[in-house]
């Protein structure tokens, strides 16, 4: 039971630390994002014409597909620390099942065995 309360809590620390990371990352997309749309705003620019427009619409919608990652690796992370504190971590959420070891490490936010990830 004393392994098992360790291996949480740092389990728990790791998520933890991606979760700052990838507020961090979020933060600076965004101050990307913005300084984007005020150094456009600075200037008249037509997307449809301008041949930097294309570059300065091609540059948000990057960055905007890139804070759209973060958000949801920020809400899977969320939800893997949910299951850390509650005790599910590691369950499948289909099937019930133990998370292989090697998944978890690949991807310690999955929420399914691979069996059933492999079914979707």
């Amino acid at each position: 039971m004393a392994q098992r309360s360790r291996d949480a809590s740092s389990l728990e620390q790791l998520l933890t630390a991606e979760r700052t990371s990838t507020l961090h990352r979020i933060a600076a997309l965004t101050r990307d994002w913005d300084a984007i749309v005020e150094s456009s705003t600075l200037v008249s620019v037509d997307d449809e014409h301008d041949p930097e427009g294309a570059t300065i619409a091609f540059e948000r919608s990057q960055i905007d597909s890139l804070i759209g990652q973060a958000q949801q690796r920020l809400t899977d992370l969320d939800h893997a620390l949910e299951r850390v504190r509650d005790g599910t971590y590691g369950r499948c959420e289909r099937c019930g099942a133990a998370i292989g070891a090697e998944r978890l490490v690949a991807r310690p936010t999955a929420r399914t065995c691979i069996s059933c990830a492999n079914a979707r």
